[in-house]
């Protein structure tokens, strides 16, 4: 995990400070701002067109206000398929889907995301919060980075890890996730499940 702990009391994930030691988020700029800056450096224009798309993108979800839509969460394991969880519905009905993970298996999870309003996101972060039996044993914060407005979603993976193994480990978690970001802004909050079990059946 990015970072662990072991605080034995339950706590909501916005709560802490999701910013690394000694990093400061940027002054927020708008999109059009930094179009028209050096303009007369064509390269950096050629780069900044490729990477801010000119500033032109269609928002994918023209009639929500949200300026990030987090829509799927994945459990990716080599050689089995993606198993998903949508994030568009009811978030309530997450708790009854359980994602089953082998022990000792290689996973990652994928976040897909959509950036709109014409404006780059600065510094988004996924936080994980792991339970088990109401105490709480992990907490993983991740730096996703920045992102600019387009029609396309974005994805975000993890880093590999491995399943906790052994008998002690076997059974139910539960993970309560956030993406937020440099403003502090909760883009989304969802609360979901996974099992640890001997095999995959």
């Amino acid at each position: 995990m990015a970072e662990s702990e072991a605080n034995p009391a339950p706590e909501d994930v916005h709560e802490e400070d999701t910013n690394a030691p000694g990093y400061k988020p940027p002054e927020f700029e708008p999109l059009e701002n930094i179009l028209k800056k050096d303009q007369e450096d064509e390269s950096l224009n050629k780069y900044k067109q490729a990477l801010l798309g000119g500033g032109d993108a269609k928002d994918p979800f023209p009639n929500d206000p949200r300026r990030v839509i987090v829509t799927e969460l994945a459990l990716i394991v080599q050689d089995r398929d993606d198993v998903t969880l949508d994030l568009t519905g009811d978030l309530a009905k997450l708790k009854d889907q359980v994602f089953v993970i082998k022990e000792g298996s290689a996973y990652k999870m994928r976040v897909k995301f959509f950036v709109q309003k014409k404006e780059i996101v600065s510094g988004l972060k996924y936080v994980q919060k792991t339970y088990r039996k109401g105490i709480k044993v992990d907490t993983s914060k991740f730096m996703v980075g920045s992102y600019p407005p387009k029609a396309e979603a974005h994805t975000w993976s993890t880093p590999i890890e491995d399943a906790p193994s052994g008998m002690l480990a076997r059974g139910d978690y539960k993970v309560e996730s956030l993406f937020t970001d440099d403003d502090k802004n909760e883009h989304l909050k969802w609360t979901w499940k996974f099992e640890i079990k001997k095999d995959w059946a």
